[in-house]
Formats: C-alpha cells, structure tokens, sequence
C-alpha cells in the first residue's frame, strides 16, 4: 500500500526518484527500495516524504490512490484552455481600451489647443477692478497656463501609449 501510493503520488506531482531523493536528502535507490515495497521510510522520513510530496500522511499510509484517468486529464485541459481564452480576450479588450483611450487623448489635447489659439485668450482685456472679474480671469489664466504647460508631456505619453497599444499582426 505504502509503496504503491509513494509511487503514484510522486508521478501524479511530476517528480522523478532522482528530484524527490534529493528533496529528501537521500539517494535515488531509496525512493526505489520505498517504491518496490523492499524496505520503508522511518517515521521521520515519512513526515518528510509526506511534505515534499505535498500530501498528509494518512494519505501515504491508506488505501491505493486511484491514478487519474485519461478523460479526467482531457476535460482539466479543456478548461484550463478555455481560461486562457477568456485571459486573452480579456486583456485584448483592456489593450484596445487603453490605445483608444490615449488616441482620445491626443485628439482632445490638439483639440484644446486649437480652442485656445482661435480665442487667443480674451480674459486677458478684462476689467479687473472688479473682485468678481478678476478671481474668474486669474483662474481662467491659471488654467490655461498649466494646460499649455502640461499637454506636451500628455501628448506624448498619449502618442507613446497608442503606439504601444497598437493592435500587431
């Protein structure tokens, strides 16, 4: 029982004798001799099996377990292929959101810009002796100087990201 359950829990892990021998500082002839039914780990060496294998001890030590059967290795990788689909599509949607967005960007930058030289800022013959007038024209002007500052460094992330973003094929 021991033995056949070493056996099918090391191979159902994907492990050799020779990796899990030296996960548990043994030789490979060991795992053999354990596996062969020719000798058993002590009891130690069972708590350390059981944590390199992953498995409790009980596990080890009761009935045969029941290898997988190919259909079962069949519909795990189905699934396992249709999460990866629905990943990839995933992040395609988020791709194309972001390189419309930063397309977006860029348009409403060059946009704003096109405003601003049309209008050439009228505030700025305003009568500012009233307290009304003046708070809207400074704020107006704060305004429109961090915008002229800013956008550059906006359109040209928004241009690097559209370009990155850009749908390859």
């Amino acid at each position: 029982m021991l033995n056949e359950n070493i056996r099918s829990i090391r191979k159902a892990k994907g492990l050799s004798q020779e990796e899990l021998a030296i996960q548990l500082h043994v030789v490979r002839q060991t795992i053999s001799k354990w596996e062969k039914g020719l000798s058993v780990p002590d009891s130690d060496m069972l708590i350390a099996l059981s944590k390199a294998l992953e498995t409790p001890v009980s596990a080890l030590l009761g009935e045969t377990l029941a290898e997988p059967e190919p259909d079962d290795f069949q519909a795990l990788a189905e699934k396992l292929e249709e999460i990866n689909l629905r990943f990839a599509r995933r992040k395609l949607a988020r791709r194309r959101a972001l390189h419309w967005t930063c397309i977006a960007l860029c348009a409403a930058i060059v946009l704003v810009f096109a405003l601003l030289a049309v209008l050439r800022s009228p505030y700025l013959g305003w009568d500012y002796g009233a307290p009304e007038t003046m708070v809207v024209g400074v704020g107006i002007h704060a305004l429109e100087w961090a915008f002229v500052r800013v956008a550059p460094a906006a359109f040209i992330g928004g241009a690097v990201g559209a370009c990155l973003t850009r749908r390859r094929g």
